[in-house]
Protein backbone atom coordinates (compact mmCIF):
# COMPACT_ATOMS: atom_id res chain seq x y z
CA UNK A 1 0.00 0.00 0.00
CA UNK A 2 1.00 3.46 -0.40
CA UNK A 3 0.62 6.51 1.77
CA UNK A 4 0.79 10.06 0.71
CA UNK A 5 3.07 12.39 2.73
CA UNK A 6 4.63 15.58 2.47
CA UNK A 7 7.71 14.15 0.91
CA UNK A 8 6.05 11.76 -1.72
CA UNK A 9 4.55 8.79 -1.25
CA UNK A 10 5.66 6.29 1.62
CA UNK A 11 5.23 2.02 0.06
CA UNK A 12 4.06 -0.34 2.89
CA UNK A 13 4.46 -4.20 2.89
CA UNK A 14 2.58 -5.56 4.99
CA UNK A 15 2.89 -9.76 6.37
CA UNK A 16 -0.09 -10.63 8.21
CA UNK A 17 0.40 -13.21 11.14
CA UNK A 18 -2.22 -15.71 11.43
CA UNK A 19 -3.71 -14.56 15.07
CA UNK A 20 -1.63 -11.24 15.37
CA UNK A 21 -0.32 -10.07 18.88
CA UNK A 22 1.87 -7.16 17.88
CA UNK A 23 2.30 -5.07 15.37
CA UNK A 24 5.80 -4.60 14.17
CA UNK A 25 6.53 -1.74 11.60
CA UNK A 26 10.35 -1.56 10.44
CA UNK A 27 12.31 0.71 7.82
CA UNK A 28 15.45 0.95 6.42
CA UNK A 29 18.61 3.36 6.31
CA UNK A 30 19.82 5.95 4.43
CA UNK A 31 21.08 4.02 1.56
CA UNK A 32 19.66 0.42 1.58
CA UNK A 33 16.25 -1.08 1.84
CA UNK A 34 13.44 -2.84 3.64
CA UNK A 35 15.09 -6.05 1.73
CA UNK A 36 18.26 -6.29 3.83
CA UNK A 37 19.25 -9.58 5.35
CA UNK A 38 18.64 -8.35 9.00
CA UNK A 39 15.36 -6.21 7.95
CA UNK A 40 14.00 -10.04 6.41
CA UNK A 41 15.43 -12.07 9.32
CA UNK A 42 13.82 -9.90 11.81
CA UNK A 43 10.42 -9.96 9.62
CA UNK A 44 10.71 -14.21 9.52
CA UNK A 45 11.21 -14.36 13.39
CA UNK A 46 8.53 -12.05 14.30
CA UNK A 47 5.75 -13.48 11.98
CA UNK A 48 6.41 -16.90 13.89
CA UNK A 49 6.17 -15.68 17.05
CA UNK A 50 2.91 -13.76 16.20
CA UNK A 51 3.93 -10.28 15.02
CA UNK A 52 2.07 -8.75 12.27
CA UNK A 53 5.36 -7.11 10.12
CA UNK A 54 5.01 -4.03 8.20
CA UNK A 55 8.23 -2.72 6.30
CA UNK A 56 8.23 0.61 5.34
CA UNK A 57 10.25 2.32 2.20
CA UNK A 58 10.11 6.32 3.15
CA UNK A 59 9.38 8.79 0.85
CA UNK A 60 12.94 9.94 0.23
CA UNK A 61 14.12 6.77 -1.06
CA UNK A 62 11.12 6.37 -3.40
CA UNK A 63 11.81 9.75 -5.04
CA UNK A 64 15.43 8.48 -5.07
CA UNK A 65 17.19 10.15 -2.36
CA UNK A 66 20.10 8.45 -0.39
CA UNK A 67 20.08 10.52 2.22
CA UNK A 68 16.49 11.39 3.92
CA UNK A 69 17.22 15.41 4.95
CA UNK A 70 15.81 17.18 7.57
CA UNK A 71 15.11 15.08 10.53
CA UNK A 72 12.20 17.41 11.42
CA UNK A 73 10.27 16.31 7.68
CA UNK A 74 11.61 12.22 7.39
CA UNK A 75 9.89 12.22 11.53
CA UNK A 76 6.56 14.36 9.80
CA UNK A 77 6.09 11.47 7.06
CA UNK A 78 6.90 8.93 8.97
CA UNK A 79 4.27 9.97 11.50
CA UNK A 80 2.01 10.17 9.16
CA UNK A 81 2.97 6.67 7.54
CA UNK A 82 2.23 5.23 11.48
CA UNK A 83 -1.07 7.00 11.93
CA UNK A 84 -2.41 5.32 8.75
CA UNK A 85 -1.46 1.76 10.08
CA UNK A 86 -2.35 2.32 13.41
CA UNK A 87 -5.75 3.16 11.96
CA UNK A 88 -6.26 -0.34 10.66
CA UNK A 89 -4.87 -2.12 13.96
CA UNK A 90 -5.86 -0.14 16.78
CA UNK A 91 -6.09 -2.71 19.37
CA UNK A 92 -2.70 -4.35 18.74
CA UNK A 93 0.27 -2.94 20.85
CA UNK A 94 3.01 -1.27 18.46
CA UNK A 95 6.83 -1.80 18.15
CA UNK A 96 8.84 0.60 15.83
CA UNK A 97 12.31 0.04 14.22
CA UNK A 98 14.92 -0.27 11.41
CA UNK A 99 18.36 0.00 10.99
CA UNK A 100 20.97 2.51 11.32
CA UNK A 101 18.96 5.85 9.97
CA UNK A 102 15.70 3.83 10.50
CA UNK A 103 16.59 3.35 13.77
CA UNK A 104 17.23 6.76 14.79
CA UNK A 105 13.59 7.31 13.14
CA UNK A 106 12.28 5.31 15.38
CA UNK A 107 13.70 6.56 18.44
CA UNK A 108 12.74 10.01 17.44
CA UNK A 109 9.13 9.26 17.09
CA UNK A 110 8.48 6.70 19.50
CA UNK A 111 6.47 8.39 21.52
CA UNK A 112 4.49 10.74 19.50
CA UNK A 113 3.34 7.89 17.15
CA UNK A 114 2.72 5.64 20.64
CA UNK A 115 4.84 3.16 20.70
CA UNK A 116 5.63 0.81 23.16
CA UNK A 117 9.18 -0.24 22.22
CA UNK A 118 11.35 0.43 19.59
CA UNK A 119 14.10 -2.18 17.59
CA UNK A 120 17.42 -0.10 16.72
CA UNK A 121 19.23 -2.41 14.73
CA UNK A 122 23.15 -1.32 13.67
CA UNK A 123 22.13 2.42 15.63
CA UNK A 124 24.64 4.68 13.92
CA UNK A 125 26.15 6.02 17.31
CA UNK A 126 27.94 8.66 15.67
CA UNK A 127 29.53 8.93 11.80
CA UNK A 128 32.70 6.24 11.42
CA UNK A 129 35.54 8.32 12.44
CA UNK A 130 34.16 11.03 14.12
CA UNK A 131 33.09 9.52 17.97
CA UNK A 132 32.78 12.84 19.23
CA UNK A 133 29.36 13.61 17.09
CA UNK A 134 27.31 11.05 19.26
CA UNK A 135 23.57 10.93 18.94
CA UNK A 136 23.30 8.52 21.72
CA UNK A 137 20.80 11.74 22.94
CA UNK A 138 18.70 9.87 20.07
CA UNK A 139 18.45 6.73 21.92
CA UNK A 140 18.18 8.19 26.01
CA UNK A 141 15.14 10.56 24.45
CA UNK A 142 13.05 7.40 23.04
CA UNK A 143 11.12 7.77 25.99
CA UNK A 144 10.05 3.95 26.02
CA UNK A 145 12.21 0.34 25.94
CA UNK A 146 14.95 0.25 23.41
CA UNK A 147 16.29 -3.02 21.98
CA UNK A 148 19.54 -2.39 20.24
CA UNK A 149 21.37 -4.93 18.48
CA UNK A 150 24.81 -4.01 16.67
CA UNK A 151 27.51 -5.73 15.44
CA UNK A 152 31.24 -5.41 17.10
CA UNK A 153 32.89 -4.56 14.18
CA UNK A 154 30.60 -1.30 13.43
CA UNK A 155 32.51 1.64 12.29
CA UNK A 156 29.11 3.42 13.18
CA UNK A 157 30.51 2.64 17.01
CA UNK A 158 28.38 0.84 19.74
CA UNK A 159 26.20 2.48 22.08
CA UNK A 160 26.34 2.44 25.51
CA UNK A 161 23.86 -0.20 27.63
CA UNK A 162 23.01 2.48 30.22
CA UNK A 163 21.32 4.20 26.94
CA UNK A 164 19.15 0.87 26.03
CA UNK A 165 17.07 -1.35 27.94
CA UNK A 166 19.39 -4.31 26.38
CA UNK A 167 22.25 -3.88 23.76
CA UNK A 168 23.23 -6.72 22.36
CA UNK A 169 26.25 -6.91 20.39
CA UNK A 170 26.94 -9.39 18.06
CA UNK A 171 30.87 -10.83 17.71
CA UNK A 172 32.05 -10.55 13.76
CA UNK A 173 29.56 -8.36 12.71
CA UNK A 174 29.17 -5.21 10.92
CA UNK A 175 27.21 -2.37 10.25
CA UNK A 176 24.99 -4.47 7.86
CA UNK A 177 24.54 -7.15 10.51
CA UNK A 178 24.37 -9.91 7.45
CA UNK A 179 26.90 -12.34 8.69
CA UNK A 180 23.97 -14.02 10.76
CA UNK A 181 21.04 -12.30 10.01
CA UNK A 182 19.09 -15.60 11.64
CA UNK A 183 20.60 -14.43 14.95
CA UNK A 184 19.46 -10.84 14.54
CA UNK A 185 15.84 -12.16 14.11
CA UNK A 186 15.50 -14.28 16.79
CA UNK A 187 17.30 -11.85 19.18
CA UNK A 188 14.51 -9.04 18.10
CA UNK A 189 11.39 -11.81 18.26
CA UNK A 190 11.74 -12.68 21.32
CA UNK A 191 12.03 -9.09 22.96
CA UNK A 192 9.92 -8.07 21.40
CA UNK A 193 6.72 -10.49 22.35
CA UNK A 194 6.71 -9.45 25.88
CA UNK A 195 5.38 -6.33 24.46
CA UNK A 196 2.83 -8.09 22.97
Amino acid sequence: MQVTTPRGPALVEIDEAADPRLLLVLTHGSAGGVDAPDLLAVRDAALAAGASVARVTQAFRLAGARAPGSPVKQDEAWEIVLRELRADRPALPLVQGGRSNGARVACRTAKAVGAAAVVALAFPLHPPGRPERSRAEELRGAGVDVLVVNGDRDPFGIPDAADAARLVVLPGENHDLKRDPAKVGAVVAEWIMRYA
